[in-house]
């Protein structure tokens, strides 16, 4: 190498790696969220019974009670399982992903349907997801009560797994879907990265490593395991959120933190939140990630908040064993925010 080929070497060697967003790995949330408004507009219609506010279900007034529905999928977590040739615990992902949606709307899950779309079939890998769905619902407490394979060769790569689930919830059991001023938030731990964000996780941890890499932590053997991890599902919760008049609740997914702005434009102070698992940690400097891209994408320890009268803040923590992380103030006129860790989402 000569002298100045060595220099050049050096001075490439000093740049740090580029700052990775969500953008950049391939997800504009702005653009989806538009995408979604425009797809919701053009259906048209209000099937949300009255009296009712969700953001994470359809509720239907059936009477003497609400009908509701959330569907999700798993998201490119399927193609970590794919690497790493392990479909066992995506099931859990997809049944989780949409009973905690119900959960955050205060609806009791009931059943659930599969929707398993295939390049090709192939029994072990579906085995291994039928399995991860078995164990979801019996997660869940609900029934898991069939669904839909679809051979596509012409429009899936591997395999795509989505579902959707139905609920019930009586009148007066639905949260009402909005905070207060002087509420406290009660918070319950994530199991780890949980099915949001991991394409930009992917992108992230495959900058330098293979799945099957070590993971440099304790608690997983390789990155892939840890990116695998199946998302927690939070269906016991519902009992004690009803008992304590929870005011609303947030499923901490996509969007990251500002999934509390659906509980209204407050200022939603977190002084005190579950510390970030180490995947979180791993991502964000192998991506070279923001603090703030970090928070408003992913759940950083923190999957599910609740809104509560400070007076009964503390007997909700103890009683499902949650903590009392943090609280809302009135956001004097200007748009919600999420003050944590410093930072302002």
């Amino acid at each position: 190498m000569t002298e100045g080929e060595d220099a050049e070497k050096e001075q490439d060697d000093a740049v740090p790696d580029e700052e990775l967003t969500y953008a950049d790995a391939g997800v504009d949330i702005d653009a989806s969220e538009a995408a979604t408004a425009a797809l919701v507009g053009a259906a048209g219609g209000d099937v949300t019974g009255e009296g009712t506010d969700s953001d994470y279900a359809g509720l239907i007034d059936i009477g003497d009670r609400y009908l509701a529905l959330a569907t999700d999928g798993v998201g490119t977590k399927l193609l970590v399982a794919e690497a790493l040739g392990d479909y066992s615990t995506v099931g859990i992902d997809c049944i989780a992903m949409n009973v905690n949606d119900l959960v955050a709307a205060g609806v009791r899950p009931v059943a659930f349907v599969d929707y398993l779309a295939v390049e090709e079939p192939d029994e072990r890998f579906a085995e291994q997801v039928g399995e991860g769905l078995s164990r979801g619902a019996e997660l869940a407490d609900m029934a898991l009560v069939g669904g839909e394979t679809a051979v596509m060769p012409d429009v899936i790569k591997g395999l795509d797994l989505a579902g959707t689930c139905a609920g019930l919830a009586p009148k007066d059991g639905v949260f009402e879907g909005s905070a207060r001023p002087g509420d406290a938030l009660v918070g319950w731990r994530s199991s780890g990265i949980h099915s949001n964000g991991l394409t930009l996780a992917r992108e992230a941890a495959t900058r330098d490593h293979a799945y099957d890499d070590p993971f440099p932590f304790d608690g997983y053997d390789t990155v892939g395991e840890a990116l695998l991890e199946p998302t927690k599902i939070y269906a016991n919760l519902l009992g004690p959120l009803r008992d304590h008049a929870v005011h609303g609740a947030a499923h901490i997914t996509g969007g990251g933190w500002t999934n509390l702005d659906r509980l209204g434009d407050y200022r939603y102070v977190v002084d005190d939140p579950f510390d970030p698992h180490p995947v979180f940690e791993f991502v964000q400097s192998e991506g070279n990630v923001s603090g703030e891209e970090m928070h408003r994408t992913f759940n950083m320890g923190t999957g599910f908040v609740a809104a509560v009268d400070e007076t009964d803040a503390g007997a909700l923590a103890e009683a499902a064993d949650g903590r009392v992380i943090g609280r809302v103030e009135d956001a004097d006129g200007n748009e919600g925010s999420v003050s944590i860790r410093g930072l302002e989402l």
